[in-house]
């Protein structure tokens, strides 16, 4: 057991470590995280705004509260459908805005700047103008990778500039905010002089532009997100980063966010259409059935630890029982602890696992109500899960499951753990009995 843990260490520490703290310093993936995080409350409000425009109940239900409900949303569909459109349906702006912002102070560029440069660059390829409108069609899920690119790229152009002295230099004793404004002169020229007959020269050979391009070449990679295979890939990968010390949950979810909100947009569009919904892994399935409690979803062990014949363990349970309940759970990573514990590896690593591949299943089996609105990471794990599912019961019993599923595989380990605690501290008692036998 003991050179099988070591061998563990060695290729975490030199194989999976370096790989993952580059990649979690990676300029693109930090614009990629802070560009979704921006957005996040925005969307959130929006998402919130589904459950007044779809109530939760049957269509044909005969309670007066329910059918008053059903009958305003119906007639006032259009007037609540705003905020909804106006946040979640415009999502891409928000998003390219905070990914240009945030790209751009790691440049060292005018944040303001590079972050509007970065909208209309967006802009520019995915809001066609005709007969007097602007075509909304990929300025919310649709568009998520476009503007991820053209924020990526835009503000790139602006940094080479920049590095490379291609502006306009005003005196000294001009305004900061008129020199930025000066400044930012030639990098809109640029992006506008490429991006655009780009966008024109793509659909004249393919008669599409390029957002509808860039969805019909990633298409495949967002059906393979969406599979059981990549839940269980990223969960893998966020355990064995988080074992290692590392954040891996700001890793995974910088890098599945586009997908997820891509996903999400195409399961709104099919229920305020009332047709079948036809993504499963979204944020609300990552954070309250695979992190409940957090990362291992260690809320069942928080309430495990309460009652560990370990005093150690017992404090860490009370320190952590609490802020597990809003997905937090460092004191028991870092207190129990569960990072880089040989002991609790094993349920550390595969209770998110059997719990993504029972939520999936139910999911699959029609058991199991589906994503449908963005919720704060923080919300406890059942209503977190019904509040995303538009206040559905099931994800409440699937949350109930997964908790006693996770319970029944720490608490074998937990016993095994605390034994060893138990032992060492026999050992250390029995070493003092003797130090101070031979001191006399």
């Amino acid at each position: 057991m003991s050179s099988l843990y070591q061998s563990m260490v060695a290729v975490i520490e030199q194989s999976i470590t370096p790989l993952a703290a580059k990649l979690g310093q990676q300029k693109y993936v930090i614009a990629i995280r802070d560009g979704f995080t921006a957005a996040l409350p925005f969307m959130i409000i929006g998402s919130f705004m589904l459950v007044f425009i779809f109530p939760p109940f049957s269509a044909d239900t005969t309670n007066s509260f329910a059918r008053g409900w059903l009958d305003f949303s119906q007639t006032y569909r259009e007037q609540l459908m705003l905020p909804f459109n106006l946040s979640m349906g415009v999502m891409t702006f928000f998003i390219s805005v905070g990914i240009g912002a945030s790209l751009g102070r790691q440049f060292n560029l005018d944040p303001v700047m590079s972050g509007l440069l970065a909208f209309m660059a967006f802009l520019l390829v995915a809001a066609p103008y005709a007969d007097g409108k602007i075509s909304t069609q990929y300025l919310s899920g649709q568009g998520i990778f476009t503007a991820l690119i053209t924020a990526i790229y835009s503000t790139r152009v602006y940094a080479w500039l920049k590095e490379n002295k291609v502006t306009i230099r005003l005196p000294k004793e001009v305004p900061t905010g008129v020199a930025r404004s000066f400044e930012i002169l030639i990098p809109v020229m640029v992006v506008i002089g490429t991006l655009h007959p780009l966008n024109l020269f793509i659909e004249a050979q393919t008669g599409m532009i390029i957002p509808q391009a860039i969805m019909h070449l990633l298409e495949p990679l967002v059906s393979a997100s969406d599979s059981l295979p990549a839940i269980l890939l990223s969960v893998l990968l966020c355990q064995i980063f988080w074992f290692a010390g590392i954040h891996g949950s700001l890793i995974v979810t910088g890098i599945m966010n586009p997908f997820w909100m891509a996903n999400l947009s195409a399961n709104q569009a099919a229920l305020a259409a009332g047709a079948a919904l036809p993504h499963v892994y979204l944020q609300g399935f990552w954070d309250h059935y695979l992190l409940i409690g957090g990362v291992g979803s260690t809320l069942p062990l928080a309430f495990l630890l309460l009652r560990s014949r370990v005093a150690h363990l017992r404090t860490i349970g009370k320190m952590g029982v609490v802020p597990s309940f809003f997905n937090i759970n460092e004191p028991i990573l870092f207190g129990a602890p569960i990072i880089m514990n040989p002991m609790l590896f094993i349920p550390f690593v595969f209770v998110p696992l059997v719990n993504a591949c029972l939520a999936y299943a139910a999911t699959k089996l029609g058991w199991l109500a589906q994503v449908v609105s963005l919720t704060p990471w923080t919300t406890p794990a059942p209503i977190g899960a019904s509040w995303a599912a538009n206040w559905a019961f099931s994800p409440v019993v699937m949350c109930v499951i997964c908790m006693v599923m996770s319970a029944l595989m720490y608490l074998p380990f937990l016993r095994a753990y605390e034994r060893s605690l138990m032992k060492t501290e026999e050992q250390k008692a029995q070493a003092t009995v003797g130090n101070a036998e031979t001191a006399r």
